[in-house]
């Protein structure tokens, strides 16, 4: 394609703009969750992958978490496994596991390694039981059904929550070419898999690594307040009034309450990214404006 000089001034201005946060991230961490729209539509799946190569490529190290619900729920569909939910949370039985096992470890991993490679990149695709690298433990929830006068806890099977991260497989490959990518599989201490929440397990990878970026792709344009107006440069402080006075609610909530998380446990700064938008993650971090929300600990003013 040929470069009008227009053309070619806003590319050069785009290069300039960048040049800045490539200076500051080199050497850092990021650590992505991707999920949502960014997973199923190719044009999407290929911007992402391309983004991830050149992260590695100027010296960046990113690390790659990914969902897979719809997929998952595809193949129990195909298999005539029944899904139940609780709370929103599937109900995840022995064979619901083995599907889950095999569509996120298997099928959905490899296909986000085989998406960097063809972008030029190298990856390798891992769970959390690879070396017990994601401990966890059993999520319990809590369910209070017509009639009843109080809540109760519910086992819902192979469903877990991070008990802790073993970092020396990614430090191991933060030292090489290759960049994880990780399906949210944990494990106990008597060798059961769960099936662990992506955000959830992106958040605690970033706490564990110490990354610079936590950042989330959804199918929303990021946090926004009563008017629909997207609200960015967020401090902790900020968020927990949002959440106070209701502007911030529903699902948006866990989301929220794993970027502040991370960003209390040292990460300096989450991002909700609209992942619809090609090349989210390279707007987010190499422009100044962005294409999300930002959640930091350092203040109003905050910059990427």
């Amino acid at each position: 394609m040929a470069f009008t000089r227009e053309s070619a001034l806003d590319v050069a201005q785009v290069l300039s703009e960048s040049l800045p946060y490539i200076q500051r991230f080199a050497g850092k961490t990021l650590v992505i969750k991707y999920g949502g729209n960014a997973m199923t539509d190719e044009a999407l799946q290929a911007g992402f992958a391309r983004d991830i190569v050149l992260m590695k490529a100027i010296g960046i190290n990113p690390i790659v978490v990914h969902g897979g619900g719809p997929q998952i729920g595809d193949m129990l569909n195909k298999l005539n496994i029944e899904s139940k939910f609780i709370n929103g949370m599937r109900v995840t039985d022995t064979a619901t596991m083995d599907v889950v096992e095999m569509v996120l470890g298997g099928q959905v991993n490899k296909e986000i390694v085989n998406l960097i490679s063809k972008a030029g990149g190298k990856a390798i695709g891992i769970t959390g039981k690879d070396s017990g690298f994601i401990k966890a433990r059993k999520l319990f929830v809590k369910h209070q059904a017509e009639g009843m006068n109080a809540p109760e806890q519910v086992d819902i099977g192979h469903v877990g929550e991070v008990a802790a991260i073993d970092t020396s497989v990614l430090k191991v490959l933060e030292n090489s070419d290759l960049i994880p990518v990780i399906a949210p599989i944990g494990v106990d201490s008597d060798g059961n898999a769960y099936n662990i929440n992506a955000d959830l397990v992106a958040g605690k990878v970033a706490e564990a690594v110490n990354a610079e970026k936590l950042m989330l792709l959804t199918n929303i344009s990021g946090v926004q307040d009563k008017t629909g107006q997207v609200l960015t440069g967020l401090s902790t402080t900020q968020v927990d009034a949002l959440i106070a006075d209701g502007t911030i609610y529903g699902g948006m909530l866990p989301k929220i309450s794993c970027a502040l998380s991370a960003v209390n446990a040292g990460v300096t700064s989450s991002h909700i990214i609209d992942g619809r938008v090609p090349h989210a993650t390279l707007l987010e971090i190499f422009t100044d404006e962005g294409v999300g929300t930002l959640i930091t600990n350092q203040g109003k003013n905050a910059q990427a």
